[in-house]
């Protein structure tokens, strides 16, 4: 039975932890008011916490999906994931997904790393616009994972994201100096061992982060559209492949596994055992058109860290 001093004792552990957690009051004010030790007081919090008086509760803010990130962190064995809160229109989730990617890099990038960066990503781009620059430099170089990836103007677009995340990172900008895309199977190693592109190759290893999209097969409507490189032929022998989606222009089926094509032997860029290497993989990806896509990149383990939108999380869960 509890003594008439252990009840005493548990009463005024009550009422501290009330007075604290509830009132809002100082450890201070509540030993002045209670003619206790402010030790004491301190003493008893620790004993309401341990004992289950105090129970924490964290409710997570509207507009924030805490359980939906463990719960996709656990299923694909995710480091990351970043989900964000947005309507279902694409304009309106690339918007999202550059604001959420450009905050990731802000309070990730902490120094030293070697960033290999996506020739074209349009919600990176967004990101890297919205990202201020760090006043001491937290990265040693941006490099571009493969060449060229279409019409001119989508190749400025892919010079000024290496240019302005090297510019906000203080990091030295590494350009691929070739097309992404050859010809033929022998054209692409004959120019992999040119001087210039052979020195871009053998920076790849030292790669610590990468920022990459997520594609899918397009329509050829979209491929018109973009400039791309991937032509309405190429798609055909993809998608007979069995491919779903990309990384860098490396496909992939529905369980992640690469792609083999001749497409992928006309490719010169980082491999796909290169990009699955690298030891943190960034994706901002999203979209009901990509599901497919995203899915298969995370059971290959294409990225370890996956910015998307909400709808895309319910679907990556089955819901």
């Amino acid at each position: 039975m509890s003594t008439r001093a252990d009840t005493a004792q548990l009463r005024l552990m009550a009422r501290i932890a009330r007075m604290y957690h509830e009132l809002g009051m100082r450890q201070a004010d509540i030993a002045s008011e209670l003619h206790v030790s402010q030790p004491r007081v301190s003493r008893l919090l620790k004993r309401a916490a341990a004992e289950g008086v105090v129970r924490t509760v964290v409710s997570a803010p509207e507009g924030t999906y805490t359980d939906l990130e463990k719960d996709l962190e656990r299923r694909y064995g995710l480091a990351e994931c970043v989900v964000v809160d947005t309507g279902r229109e694409e304009a309106e989730i690339d918007v999202a997904l550059a604001s959420a990617g450009s905050t990731y890099l802000e309070t990730t990038l902490t120094g030293g790393d070697v960033i290999g960066l996506s020739s074209w990503s349009s919600t990176w781009l967004g990101a890297v616009q919205q990202l201020p620059s760090f006043r001491a430099p937290v990265a040693q170089k941006v490099i571009q994972l493969f060449g060229g990836v279409g019409n001119p103007e989508v190749q400025v677009k892919a010079t000024r994201l290496i240019d302005l995340l090297a510019h906000a990172t203080g990091a030295e900008p590494v350009f691929f100096p070739s097309p992404a895309v050859l010809g033929s199977a022998a054209a692409a190693g004959q120019l992999a061992e040119d001087a210039s592109v052979r020195g871009v190759l053998d920076l790849l290893p030292s790669v610590t982060t990468t920022l990459v999209g997520i594609g899918s097969l397009e329509s050829p409507a979209l491929l018109r559209r973009s400039g791309s490189m991937t032509t309405e032929a190429d798609v055909a022998e993809l998608t007979a492949a069995g491919a779903v989606g990309d990384v860098c222009l490396r496909f992939f089926d529905a369980q992640g596994a690469p792609v083999a094509s001749d497409y992928d032997a006309r490719l010169v860029g980082a491999s796909a055992e290169q990009l699955r290497a690298v030891p943190r993989r960034v994706a901002a990806a999203g979209g009901e058109r990509k599901h497919a896509a995203i899915r298969g990149a995370l059971l290959g383990e294409w990225v370890n860290v996956l910015i998307t939108d909400v709808h895309s999380a319910r679907a990556l869960l089955g819901g």
